[in-house]
This record gives C-alpha cells, sequence and structure tokens, in this order.
C-alpha cells in the first residue's frame, strides 16, 4: 500500500515545500477572488434577462442532477485530490494552474451578466452533496463553463499520461453534454471553455517553468 507514495521519498526538499506553500496561498487567494466575483455576479445576473441559443432551444431539458453535482464532487475533487496526492511532481503545478484557473475564470463571470435560461433542470437541494456544490456555484456563474474547463484542465496536468489523459477528456465531453442538456450553461460557455482553458494551461507553464517541468516528466 506504502508502495504507491513512493514519490514522497526525498522529494520534499525545501524548495519543493516552499512551492507547495506559494501554490497553496495561490489557492486561497483564488477562492477569495472567486467569492467576490461570484455573489457580484450572481446580484446582476438575478435581474438580467435571458437570450435565445441555437442549441438550447432545440434540446430538450434533461435533468442531470446526480451527474452535475455528484458527479462534480467525484471528478473534480475527490478523483484529482488522490492523483495529486499520490503524484506530488503534479501537485506543484497543478495548485498554481488550479489557481489561475479559478482567478481568470472570475475575471470573466464580472464582465457580462445574462439571466439563466429560462426552462433549465438547476441543481437540487435534494441531491447528495448539494451544500458542498452550493458553496462554490452562484447564479450567473456562467462565462465560462467549469464543468467544461475543469476537467480539461486536469486532462492538460496529465496528458503525458495515456489512461487520465483520456479519462478526463472523456469527462470533459460528458460534463459539456450534461450541462448543455440540462439547460444550466449556454453553448457559447461550454464551447468556449476548452480554447481559454489551453490558453490559461499555457500562461501557467510560462510563469511557473520549474513546476511544469516537473509535472511533464512524471509518470502514473
Amino acid at each position: 500500500m506504502l508502495a504507491i507514495f513512493k514519490e514522497h521519498r526525498g522529494f520534499w526538499t525545501p524548495e519543493h515545500k516552499r512551492s507547495l506553500y506559494f501554490g497553496i496561498m495561490l489557492i486561497l487567494i483564488a477562492l477569495v477572488v472567486h467569492l467576490a466575483a461570484g455573489f457580484y455576479s450572481a446580484d446582476k445576473a438575478a435581474i438580467a434577462p435571458s437570450v435565445h441559443d441555437l442549441f438550447l432551444d432545440n434540446l430538450p431539458v434533461v435533468n442531470l442532477d446526480f451527474l452535475i453535482v455528484g458527479g462534480n464532487i467525484i471528478f473534480f475533487w475527490i478523483i484529482p485530490v488522490i492523483l495529486f496526492a499520490v503524484r506530488p511532481r503534479y501537485l506543484l503545478f497543478a495548485v498554481k494552474a488550479i489557481a489561475l484557473f479559478v482567478i481568470i475564470r472570475a475575471f470573466f463571470t464580472t464582465l457580462t451578466h445574462i439571466g439563466i435560461y429560462p426552462d433549465g433542470a438547476m441543481p437540487s437541494a435534494a441531491n447528495l452533496g448539494y451544500s458542498f456544490y452550493e458553496l462554490v456555484n452562484f447564479q450567473g456563474n456562467l462565462f465560462f463553463s467549469g464543468h467544461t474547463g475543469y476537467p480539461f484542465l486536469i486532462a492538460l496536468i496529465f496528458w503525458n499520461n495515456v489512461f487520465w489523459r483520456r479519462f478526463y477528456v472523456g469527462a470533459t465531453v460528458v460534463f459539456a453534454a450534461a450541462v448543455l442538456l440540462a439547460h444550466v450553461h449556454y453553448s457559447i460557455d461550454v464551447f468556449a471553455a476548452p480554447f481559454i482553458v489551453y490558453g490559461i494551461y499555457t500562461l501557467a507553464a510560462r510563469f511557473f517553468p520549474d513546476d511544469f517541468a516537473l509535472s511533464v516528466s512524471s509518470r502514473i
């Protein structure tokens, strides 16, 4: 059992510890920025009109609460945390890339305010994990889709590992389809997400080259 943590042996040098502490600080800053942007956007979106959408106007509404809420917790939190805990070489770059993702997405959500699509199957409080989900999701928190963008970012971080790359590219497609079928995101939120996230990933690689070099040399 302990063999899966073999990469930890000798890894946590003072330099790597400082890198992790800096990443954690960035994550905390990102969460504050996200919450501030979320509350601001929610107030604006509450009084904003909805708009027509080529896909949503023609797709049936499907209630996919179990995937949008429960799947969010499993695929976006539990599995990545386990992977990063086992392979800290990914962790150092991942915490910084994720922080950058949260900050940039928070900035985008404050720019344009559109009301939610009128017939969307919004997540219900009856869902397991809804209380946690509600803490980090806000009305009007639309562009770009975090359900699409976040798993794609994880896929990029693990790109040199075939299994996890395919797993999270698949998760990206599944969650993109889910939020469209549930009508909880506009199609522009979904289709723009991978392109923006690739830009975020590239920026993170430029900003944190040493951590990026560690991550791309890793294998799981």
